[in-house]
Formats: structure tokens, sequence, C-alpha cells
């Protein structure tokens, strides 16, 4: 492969005709996770993946993706798409393509939005859709209903621009919540969070009860996917296979999976965090359904994967991040309803992402208001967790206390992070 200049890392070809997906081509060194990395990118600019093809020899990769908007009525900021996948992409020349280091990302800064508005039904999806525009990553949230009807809302976030130290961004982003929310804003303040977002790291006492509900639901996932996709599909939910004879330096995995928005960036995810490295990748078209997908993989030591305990280890952790990346249930807090629902957190420590954006997306559509909202970090023997907890309105259109109400919820809070 030839040397790109750095203008032409990552094209963009958007297609004349709005059925046909967009064309997105990285060309770029290599550095470990990147593709996990650029499917994220991709995933919070909320597009779904249709095809991809990438390869690499270690030093210099080469990736192809074809992506489509979730939603008919999003239209994606393609130029700051190109800019952030450049960005996460390893420079082009220099002393990283000689030698293959590379410098680590900084951690952004972490800033608090504070304001205050007079409630109303869908707020608070609409606050996470104006942040998600504007390209900001919601990191926590603290959301607190007054009983005179006004909402307190403390969303610590980082700047995917990287511009919020400047005054202009400060400024901006304040007028322009002010301006779409109008006479229901009261007041807005932006600043470097302080030790107020120490106290939010940890989840303000998730019973055990509840904690062994929410991150032991195999059972209960598994009746949703089969009662969303029919009983005729039960069986073939995901199929993991392992090959050996086909490649005399890789080891090939071939994967059939319901089709789901993020699928592409789960496996990506996987391999990373489990030090999988994959040189060569083909995602298909979803047929049925269905999509399929051929991972050519070595050990990050650059060998086979030939220890039977070990290639039944990554199956069984892919299979489990492909049918169960989102836990989702209803419980009761005392006397009053709530929505639990946990992700698993890369390695990195970065969560999924537009997962507010979803889950509040769900819920204005069913017509609940939120009472109050969390975000934090909860540690299991084997993983962290990034957990959402929503303290629901009883005044809504749906019984809370109704058990069939209550499986609603999950169903479209479900469907609606998974895209079915």
């Amino acid at each position: 492969m030839g040397i790109p200049g750095c203008d032409d890392v990552v094209l963009i070809e958007q297609s004349k005709n709005s059925d046909n997906p967009t064309v997105v081509t990285v060309n770029c060194p290599d550095k470990a996770g990147l593709g996990s990395d650029l499917c994220r990118i991709i995933l919070e600019f909320g597009l779904s993946i249709t095809r991809a093809d990438f390869s690499t020899d270690g030093r210099w990769c080469y990736m192809v993706f074809w992506v489509v908007p979730h939603s008919a009525l999003h239209n994606p900021n393609w130029n700051s798409l190109k800019n952030r996948l450049s960005y996460a992409s390893p420079p082009c020349l220099g002393p990283f393509y000689f030698d293959q280091k590379f410098s680590v990302t900084s951690v952004p800064s972490l800033y608090l939005l504070k304001f205050c508005f007079v409630d109303r039904k869908g707020l608070l999806h609409d606050v996470a859709k104006v942040l998600t525009e504007l390209e900001f990553s919601i990191q926590r949230v603290k959301v607190m209903t007054t009983p005179d009807g006004k909402v307190l809302d403390l969303f610590f976030i980082t700047d995917e621009l990287d511009l919020l130290h400047t005054e202009k961004r400060q400024s901006d982003t304040c007028r322009h919540l002010a301006t779409v929310f109008k006479e229901y804003c009261i007041s807005c303040e932006l600043q470097l969070a302080g030790p107020e977002y120490e106290s939010l790291q940890s989840l303000s006492s998730l019973p055990q009860p509840i904690a062994e509900e929410l991150f032991s639901c195999e059972q209960l996932e598994e009746k949703t996917v089969n009662q969303s996709l029919g009983a005729g599909k039960v069986a073939e939910k995901a199929i993991v296979t392992v090959d050996n004879q086909m490649s005399p330096a890789h080891t090939l995995l071939q994967i059939k999976c319901i089709d789901q928005k993020g699928l592409f960036y789960d496996i990506l995810r996987t391999s990373k965090d489990c030090n999988i490295r994959v040189t060569y990748g083909r995602f298909s078209s979803s047929v049925k359904g269905y999509r399929s997908m051929d991972l050519f993989i070595q050990q990050i030591d650059g060998n086979k994967i030939l220890d039977p305990k070990m290639q039944l280890a990554l199956c069984s952790r892919l299979k489990t991040e492909m049918l169960h990346p989102f836990r989702v249930i209803v419980a009761n807090r005392g006397p009053d309803t709530e929505l639990l629902l946990a992700n698993p957190v890369e390695l990195s420590g970065k969560g999924r992402p537009r997962v507010f954006y979803d889950v509040t997306l769900a819920l204005k559509t069913l017509g609940i208001c939120i009472f109050s909202a969390e975000i934090a970090r909860h540690a299991t023997q084997d993983q962290q967790w990034e957990v959402y907890r929503f303290l629901l309105n009883e005044n809504c259109e749906i019984p809370l206390a109704c058990a069939q109400a209550r499986k609603r919820i999950v169903d479209r809070v479900r469907r609606t992070l998974m895209g079915w």
C-alpha cells in the first residue's frame, strides 16, 4: 500500500441516492484496537455499518465501511465525522510509520453543565439530543425534579471537538441551549468539573437483589430476543466457529448473528479487550435479519489460537457480547418504579455511545416522564459496567405497577438500543 497524504486518510463518498449507503474509507498506519475505535466513532454519529472490509499487515491498514443513518430523519455531519476519524487514526508520516510507536491520547477534560428547566414531557431526551448534536459525550448525569415542577440537571460531559476550554465554545453552548428550549430554560452554567464529580463515581445504594437480577439476567434477555425474532430463529441467535485449517498463519472466526445496532463495534471491542489482533475481516450485508462475518485473527504475539480452552473462552465471550450487550430490568425502589440498564465498559475505560440518548428516546415514545436519573460505574467480579438508573414518574400514560406494562417498557428500551 502507498502512503496517502494526510487529507486522504479518510475519504467519505456520499451516495447521490438516499437509499444507498455512504462509503467511508480509512487508509492509515495500524495500531492496536483501531477498528474498534473507528466503529465507536461511527456509532456515536448515529450511523449503522451495513457492510465492511478491512485488512492490515501489522503496519498499515485499509478499511472500508458502508454506513447509513439509524433514522431516516437523521442527517449526520459528514465533515465532522471525517475530522473525528482522521484524528483517531495514527499519523501517516514521521516516527510512527517507521517504528510503529504512537503517543497515548490524553484524557479529555471533564466539564459540568448545570442548568435548570421548567419540566415537560420528553425534556431529558431533548437535552440529550442537543448535546449529542453538539458532539459532547455524556459521562455522568444527575437529574432531580423539584416539588415546584422544575428540573435541575447536572451533566458531566467531554467535548469530542476538544474546544470546551475556549470561552466561545462555552458561550455558544449555553446560548444554543437557551435558544432551543426558550421559555423552559431558567438558567445554564458551564464550568470545569470539580469535587462534585467524585460523589457520582459510584452508584447510590444498588441493592444486592437488584444487582443480582441486573447482572445475571441472561434468561430474561434470551426470552426477549426470542419474542422479538420469532420462535423459528431461536436456535441460530449466534453461531461462532473456529477454523485453523484455512490459513497457515491465522485462525479464522466465522460468525453468524442476529442483526443489531453496533454489532460490528461489539465484536471488535471484544476482540480488542481480549488482546486479539484482527488482520482481515469482512462484514456482510444483512440477510433475513442476520449478519455474517469472517475474521482472520491472531494472538497478540502473532500466533494462531490453538488452545481449545482459549478458543472456547473467546467464542463464549463473543456470544455473550453479541446477545447481551445490555442488561435491562424494571424494579421497585421503595414505593417508586425504577428502570435500570447496564452495559460493559471497554478496558480503556470508555462506555458505550448514545445509550442515554436511546433510553430517553424510548421512554419519551412511551409517554413516560423521568423523575430522576443518574449514570455511574459498577464493578462485578469479572467486568466493569456503566449503569443507568431512571426513577420513573407515576403520572404517565402507562400503569407502572402492571407487570405487562413493565414488560413493555423493557421491550421498547431494548428494541431502541438494539435498533430493532
